[in-house]
């Protein structure tokens, strides 16, 4: 994702967001009493918690390898530029020239 130019805040815009969330009744600051009271997610939601822990599972085998490689930048523009999935299209791409030197 490219990097946004933006102009700084200016001290009207920054009290003005201030007094946005000053004013939003939905997202109340919180007290000293309350951050003291407060618990981590695991204790105060043991089920719950447990849930979102799961994952996917163990490979039954391992379908793809992790190495580095230093390529030309153009060849990764040149791949990016194809939009998402672009590693799967060089993988192919890698796959179909492999082929061929046999």
């Amino acid at each position: 994702m490219p990097k946004l130019d933006l102009p700084p805040i200016t001290d009207a815009e920054e009290a003005r967001i201030q007094a946005g969330i000053a004013a939003d009744p939905d997202s109340p600051e919180v007290t000293a009493e309350q951050a003291r009271d407060a618990r981590p997610f695991a204790e105060a939601f043991p089920e719950l918690a447990a849930t979102l822990r799961r994952s996917r599972g163990p490979q039954k085998a391992a379908t793809k390898q992790l190495v580095s490689l230093r390529l030309d930048a153009e060849t990764v523009e040149a791949f990016k530029a194809t939009g998402p999935g672009w590693q799967i299209r060089m993988n192919d791409a890698l796959r179909a020239a492999a082929r061929s030197l046999t």
